[in-house]
């Protein structure tokens, strides 16, 4: 059973770009940069006291699911969501989908799926996909980190859906009910963009936006007083990287999808403030793939490349973001 006329897309972000595939199969042609502006689903954060596998969590995005819970608001859209108790259960459900005709977002672990090449996968339980048809015991996947669609075997989605840990998707199904087919555009990314620069710009803790950045450049310059352990260090750091370019989070991907939203934005609306805040968005994005790759450097021994250093290129970072977020704080109140 294969669901008729179902497109798979590849897309810079799984949850994005399920979330626009999805919607696009159901009736609303959203681009992923669109899904992702109106979503409001742009963030930083940093939290010293919450950890993931020894290190504190650093993030480029809002947590799992907040793509598409975020367009609720906007599009209207009324998101059916399962999860399950039982594991028969959660595949008896898929299958029922599937034949009626109806293709599913699903969230699951990297680590269990094997079309993954064996160095890609790790225990990421956030990790978004839609299945789309079976054939025999294979599942057919269109999952947007892939250029082209996916086979996966029934016990290995199922392990998929079932891993536990940080973010366990619970056997999680998922599918658009209902959502506008016309709504006022200009009062939605007046709503959206308003709600990111007030999160980056405003947020009152320390662990959230702009402030955010700065205190984690904070952290690295003072690394070497602090946690004198060169091996340490490198974990450390390498864990902050692979945050942000592995893990689904966005880091510089994201910045870059942003920018593309905000020069969508500025095309429907004929606009000419926000190209020009696009470009720089574009920016923040070469800023932080230069802080991924500065920080790849250190964790691999590079002599030349210290904590002290690193924070310069964050604090870098941390005053293009603010600048762009300051710029759209100005765009919101004109758009009055």
């Amino acid at each position: 059973m294969i669901v008729e006329n179902f497109q798979h897309r590849h897309a810079g972000h799984c949850e994005t770009g399920v979330t626009s595939s999805l919607l696009r199969h159901y009736g609303l042609d959203i681009s992923e940069p669109m899904a992702l502006g109106l979503s409001a689903a742009l963030t930083f954060f940093h939290f010293p006291f919450v950890k993931v596998g020894g290190f504190p969590i650093t993030a480029y995005r809002m947590p799992p699911g907040s793509v598409y819970g975020g367009l609720r608001k906007a599009l209207r859209l009324a998101m059916k969501k399962r999860r399950f108790g039982d594991p028969d259960a959660a595949m008896a459900a898929l299958d029922a989908e599937l034949a009626a005709g109806r293709p599913v977002g699903l969230q699951t672990s990297v680590y269990w799926l094997p079309y993954f090449p064996p160095e890609m996968r790790f225990h990421f339980n956030a990790h978004n996909l839609i299945v789309y048809g079976k054939d025999g015991d294979d599942y057919l996947i269109s999952d947007p980190v892939f250029d082209a669609p996916q086979r996966c075997p029934s016990a290995d989605l199922r392990k998929a859906r079932f891993a536990r840990g940080t973010f366990a998707p619970r056997g999680l199904l998922y599918q658009p009910q209902d959502f506008a087919r016309d709504f006022d555009l200009r009062a939605a990314l007046k709503a959206a963009i308003g709600k990111t620069w007030k999160m980056m710009l405003h947020t009152p803790v320390p662990y959230v936006g702009v402030r955010a950045i700065e205190r984690l450049a904070r952290e690295l310059e003072t690394l070497d007083r602090r946690k004198p352990d060169v091996r340490w260090q490198r974990l450390y750091v390498g864990n902050i990287i692979r945050m942000q370019e592995e893990i689904g989070t966005g880091g510089g991907g994201f910045r870059f999808m942003y920018a593309a939203f905000l020069q969508e934005a500025g095309e429907k609306l004929r606009d000419a403030t926000l190209p020009e805040v696009s470009r720089q968005m574009t920016a923040c994005g070469d800023a932080w793939r230069q802080f991924a790759l500065q920080g790849a450097l250190f964790a691999r021994k590079k002599p030349d490349v210290t904590p002290a250093l690193l924070g310069a290129r964050l604090r870098e970072c941390a005053a293009q973001e603010r600048a762009v977020y300051e710029a759209l704080k100005r765009w919101t109140k004109a758009a009055a």
